[in-house]
Parts: C-alpha cells; sequence; structure tokens
C-alpha cells in the first residue's frame, strides 16, 4: 500500500502557536510518484496582522477580513490529511500550529509527521543551510510569490521529490516517520502504531509489565516524544523497559505542574520497581538546630534515625545528603552564617568564609553570641513554613475552557483539581471542592518553589 503525503505549509500572523493565528494554508496530497489533489485558504485570524509580518508575506487584514476562521476549515483540513503523513520544511513548527488551532477548538489532532528540513540534511549533505529559502536558490526552484502558502508548499513538494529521487531515502523516510525508533527494539506487545497513537500532551505516563503492575512512572510536556526516547536510549534503565514493559498508559494534565505534582504522587504511591528517584516516602536527612557550649545558636544536618528525632529540634527533611547540604549553603550565604556553626567548616579556628569577610566572626568570638543568634532567628522564621500565603496556582488545563488549580493552604500543598474557567470566578471554598487531595511532602515544595520561580507568568490568586 502506498503512503500518502500531505505537504503543508501555513503563514501566521506570528512564531507562537499559543499566542498567534494562522492567516493561510495549503496542503498538497503526493503519493510518493504524483501530486494526486491540492487545496488553499487565506484565513481570518480574528486580529490584526502586524505590520512586518505584512512586509514579509504580502497577506494584509483587507485580504482576510472575508476569508473563512478556522473552524469552518477544520473538517477540510482533517479530511484531506487523514491517514496521510503530515509533512512541512520545519514541521514542528506548522504542525504546532494546525494542533494548537484544532486544540482551541476542543478537537486534539495528531498525524504521523514527516520533516523536510530534516530530510535533506541527510540526503543533501554539506550545504551552508537547509532553509527553504536557500534550498530553492541552491536548486534553481522557480516560486512565484515566496512566504505565500501555496508557492512555499509548492517548493517543498519539489524538494520532497528530489529526496524521494536519492538512494537510501525511502529507509531515511521510513526512519523519520517512525521517530527513529526501530521496531526490533520495542518491548512485547508495543507496535508501532500504538505509539504513533500517543498523544503529545501534556502528562504522565505509566509502564506496565505482563501482569498490568506499574514498572515506570514518568512525566513529559510530550507524552508521545518522551516514550520514544525512552525506546532510542541505551541506558541500563531503557533496556529493563524494553524488556518488561507491556502496555503503556497515560493520563493527560494539561499543566506541566500538575504533571510533575501528580508524578511525585505516583510514584511514592505505586513504588514502580524501574524508579530510582522520588521513591521515597521517608526523608531520613535533617536539618536541625541546638545551642553550644558558648551559647551560639547551631544548625546541622545528617541522617537521624526515626527514634532519634524527638530529641531533636528538626526545621526540615530531606531525601538526599545533597539536598540538605544544599539548603545549608543556601542560608550560610542568605543570612551570612558562620560556617563552623553550620557544619560546613570543621576545621576549629576561623572559618573559610571569616577570611572572604563572609561570617562576621561568630566562630572565633569576634561576634557575640547575641548578635549571631538574631541572625539565626531570622532563619527560623523563613523556613519555619514551606508557604507564607494561602493561594491558588491557575494554569493550563486540559481542554480550552478549562483550567488546573494548585492549593497551598496553611503554609502546605493541599493537592490539585481541575475548573472551567466560568468557576474560577467563584468563592476560594468553592474552587476547594475540585481539588483532589494529596499529601504534602518536602518534594512538591522543591517542585512548586522551582516551578513559581522559573515562571513569572504562572498566576496565583491568594485569598
Amino acid at each position: 500500500m502506498k503512503k500518502k503525503y500531505a505537504i503543508i505549509d501555513i503563514e501566521t500572523t506570528g512564531g507562537r502557536a499559543d499566542r498567534e493565528k494562522i492567516t493561510e494554508i495549503a496542503i498538497i496530497l503526493h503519493d510518493g510518484e504524483k501530486i494526486i489533489d491540492q487545496w488553499e485558504t487565506l484565513l481570518n485570524p480574528e486580529r490584526a496582522i502586524p505590520y512586518n509580518i505584512t512586509q514579509i508575506t504580502g497577506i494584509t487584514d483587507g485580504m482576510v477580513a472575508d476569508a473563512p476562521k478556522f473552524f469552518e476549515v477544520a473538517k477540510k483540513i482533517v479530511e484531506m490529511t487523514e491517514g496521510a503523513i503530515f509533512v512541512a520544511h520545519n514541521v514542528r513548527f506548522d504542525y504546532g500550529f494546525i494542533r494548537e488551532e484544532f486544540r482551541r477548538l476542543g478537537f486534539t489532532y495528531m498525524r504521523k509527521q514527516l520533516c523536510t528540513v530534516r530530510l535533506s540534511r541527510k540526503a543533501f549533505p554539506g550545504l551552508k543551510s537547509y532553509a527553504l529559502g536557500n534550498l530553492i536558490k541552491h536548486f534553481g526552484i522557480k516560486v512565484n510569490a515566496r512566504h505565500r502558502a501555496m508557492a512555499d508548499t509548492a517548493a517543498t513538494v519539489e524538494i520532497l521529490e528530489m529526496i524521494f529521487a536519492k538512494e537510501q531515502s525511502e529507509d531515511d523516510v521510513i526512519d523519520m516517520i517512525n521517530l527513529g525508533v526501530k521496531e526490533s527494539k520495542f518491548p512485547v506487545n508495543i507496535t508501532m502504531e500504538k505509539l504513533h497513537e500517543l498523544p503529545e500532551e501534556t502528562g504522565v505516563y505509566y509502564f506496565l509489565d505482563k501482569d498490568q503492575n506499574v514498572m515506570y512512572v514518568g512525566k513529559s510536556i510530550n507524552i508521545k516524544k518522551r516514550i520514544v526516547e525512552h525506546f532510542t536510549s541505551k541506558t541500563d534503565k531503557a533496556y529493563k523497559l524494553q524488556k518488561y514493559v507491556h502496555d503503556i498508559t497515560y493520563e493527560i494534565t494539561g499543566s506541566e505542574l500538575v504533571a510533575l505534582l501528580f508524578e511525585s504522587h505516583e510514584i511514592k504511591r505505586l513504588l514502580p520497581p524501574i524508579n530510582k528517584a522520588q521513591r521515597s516516602r521517608f526523608f531520613p536527612y535533617v536539618l536541625f538546630e541546638y545551642e553550644n557550649q558558648n551559647g551560639y545558636r547551631c544548625l546541622s544536618f545528617g541522617k537521624v534515625k526515626a527514634k532519634d528525632r524527638t530529641k531533636l529540634n528538626i526545621l526540615r527533611e530531606f531525601p538526599n545528603l545533597n539536598s540538605a547540604k544544599g539548603m545549608m549553603t543556601r542560608l550560610i550565604h542568605q543570612f551570612q552564617l558562620c560556617q563552623n556553626l553550620c557544619s560546613i567548616d570543621k576545621t576549629g579556628g576561623p572559618c573559610f568564609f571569616y577570611h572572604l569577610h563572609k561570617c562576621k566572626g561568630a566562630c572565633i568570638g569576634e561576634e557575640s553570641a547575641k548578635d549571631y543568634n538574631e541572625r539565626v532567628e531570622l532563619v527560623m522564621d523563613a523556613i519555619k513554613i514551606d508557604f507564607e500565603d494561602n493561594f491558588f496556582i491557575i494554569d493550563k488545563g486540559r481542554e480550552n475552557d478549562e483550567r488546573s488549580i494548585v492549593l497551598v493552604e496553611d503554609g502546605i500543598y493541599r493537592g490539585f483539581g481541575y475548573v472551567s474557567l466560568e468557576e474560577l470566578n467563584g468563592h476560594p471554598d468553592e474552587l476547594k471542592d475540585a481539588i483532589k487531595p494529596l499529601k504534602h511532602h518536602p518534594e512538591v515544595v522543591k517542585i512548586i518553589h522551582s516551578f513559581l520561580g522559573k515562571d513569572k507568568k504562572l498566576k496565583t490568586m491568594k485569598f
């Protein structure tokens, strides 16, 4: 049976699929030997086209004013590309935009993909650039209107036909369609078709053995891509997965933060044998405080047995030594603490930071216990609770009209849930009803703090 290729090019209002819209689309269907159908249309993006984009494409607001909106041509796109391999020059761009447009309509658009940039690199090695414009110039391809969808699609078709004419190209095409995975590396019962059916969405995935026991839990912003990486890797973990996995299931979360929190919960709940990180439900390392014989309040960290914990003033718990030492180091820097009094420098005499003028001399009695202890009290205030405010974190949902919510209350993580856009305007107690209760532990604190720190646009709602 011949393969069918849908060669596609789009023009857009900008470069971000999650923010911008499509202004033009062209599709040429090809059976590997000849063109069998084609279609093109301008699209009304329902927003103004930036001046710099018009300068590149020539598409103006007036040209798209009476053009169909995406939802009006969505069925046509589905029908034309059904059973076809989605081909584009830099396929991530075009495919990403079209998937996002369908996602806004509440529809999951999935197709096998092929990138002519990557294929060109294999077929025509040694060129300075593989951008479409440079390939057009290099091969002398005649193009009537660059940066218009049909003209660029037609040029991409010519490049694809030249690639098809090269020896070994069929193997390269198959390899890229199959994401670089050889079926010989697949676990029992995992077929190429099953792999292609996996969603390219954010969520948590599970690898199951022949008895449906969970062997491994992972998370990704692209479930299909991450699972493929497991089967193309040559690590010990990949070998175990290839040997023991018989089935794959997944849970779409929409939000990367929720995926991280849910993955951590599921690993602790299920204790999958192939997972190494995050399995610990007991945190053997602690940060604790005590007073020495000279009246200085000292901090220390180490591994402490459960029976000995009642004897210590424990401030924090950690799954490993590096995490405990890392927090101690941050506190020393932030509050100008003495390394000798924090179990970092045990050589006696002035600590290393004293010589760098970062310690005020508590180690040799230059700073009084009273002054030093006042600074340690600031440390106590800083770490006595994990979160100072009560708040919800609002993030992407699984659908367009849905949002995920993460609840932090009374200083601890309470769980996550999903609400509609309308429900977001409700009272906090109503939002709490949507929360799935989950356990608080040090790793979720790290996850939430890290996420809040790196994503400045993440919305929070205090109450």
